[in-house]
């Protein structure tokens, strides 16, 4: 029995199971107890940590440009990825010029380092290569997001705004605005790691920023009586499906009808993709993989008597490693009401460069 499946559904079920549900109640019930000593010790070191953030005793890395960090409480993804996409289509329209730094998760690379959009998911990560193909800004990566920020700074003088896709706990860069994502699975048990999904207290959500319901109204995270921050739904619109192999190609739902169709998602929450397949009318068989998978030809076999559909994170994986008929389902993010003008307004007072209506860099 993989513990890693196990905690996955314990933490997104809510509480201890009940026979019938797959497993002895009595594992998860030790599970239970093993575990939440360490999650006590995890909660102490967590608000020691931020604690020496906030008084001075660690740290923070202040950059002569605005911060925007967008991410999330719980562990995996959540819709970090497209949020921050979103503003960097926004920003940019709006006159700015942002840049994106990320942590790089399974990037070979060591220290920091750009990311190309030649380069490939090994080298640079899937969700910065994703970014850097997708935004038209320049992408750092790095495991110390300031001096990936700095590089980013040095190397792209004219960038006036840096977007930090999951940095939320990453107190070393000094931000501007916090923005925290979650989707329909909520805070799952609302416990911290490792009895449950949480990164830091659900009073963290408090604290930041704004708060963004992916798929779901960002009020069912508070209590009614709860003060909150401002509130913000994200829907992630299906866009035309592209090939795989040629993006230049696109179809539509109603072309892939009647097809022996496949599926695959390695992203935080897989069942939203096969949903979203589902809501366009597509039956498919889906296999779900874990987030950021490593995909190899063995892993996609299967789909090789039909066509197979995937995501825009995946596709930059399998597109090297698969060669039969495959699309890729990109999606939009729809923020209600207009994210990017909140985050306008709450950088206002920083120095942006260059930006009509907010203030120059003072040399």
């Amino acid at each position: 029995m993989a513990l890693g499946p196990r905690l996955q559904k314990f933490w997104f079920r809510g509480a201890l199971p009940r026979r019938g549900d797959g497993a002895p109640a009595w594992f998860d019930t030790l599970l239970f107890n093993l575990l939440t000593p360490i999650s006590w010790l995890f909660r102490g070191l967590t608000t020691l940590r931020r604690l020496a953030f906030r008084h001075g005793w660690l740290g923070s890395a202040r950059l002569p440009v605005p911060v925007v960090v967008v991410g999330n409480i719980i562990v995996g993804g959540a819709g970090k990825t497209p949020l921050t996409l979103y503003l960097a289509r926004q920003l940019r329209a709006a006159g700015l010029r942002p840049g994106i730094v990320s942590r790089g998760y399974g990037s070979a690379q060591e220290g920091v380092a750009a990311v190309s959009p030649e380069a490939t998911p090994a080298q640079v990560g899937d969700e910065p290569l994703l970014l850097a193909r997708e935004s038209g800004c320049p992408v750092w990566i790095g495991r110390d997001r300031a001096a990936a920020a700095r590089a980013l700074l040095a190397a792209s003088p004219d960038c006036n705004l840096i977007l930090c896709d999951d940095g939320l706990q990453h107190y070393r860069l000094a931000r501007d605005v916090e923005i925290a994502v979650c989707d329909v699975r909520g805070l799952g048990n609302g416990r911290l790691l490792p009895v449950g999904p949480l990164r830091e207290p659900r009073q963290r959500l408090a604290q930041v920023d704004a708060v963004v319901g992916n798929g779901m109204a960002a009020e069912l995270l508070f209590s009614a009586k709860a003060a909150t921050p401002p509130l913000f739904r994200m829907d992630l619109r299906p866009a035309s499906f592209h090939g795989l192999q040629d993006p230049s190609r696109q179809c539509s739902a109603a072309d892939l009808a009647g097809k022996r169709l496949y599926a695959v998602a390695g992203i935080g929450h897989p069942q939203r993709f096969f949903r979203t397949l589902a809501e366009l009318g597509l039956t498919v068989e889906a296999r779900a993989f874990p987030d950021h998978h490593a995909y190899t030809a063995a892993d996609l076999a299967f789909a090789r008597d039909g066509v197979l559909l995937t995501t825009a994170k995946d596709g930059v994986k399998c597109a090297a490693i698969y060669g039969g008929e495959a699309w890729v389902l990109p999606v939009d993010a729809q923020l209600t009401p207009d994210l990017s003008a909140f985050v306008l307004e709450k950088i206002n007072g920083r120095t942006v460069a260059g930006h009509p209506g907010l203030p120059g860099v003072q040399e």
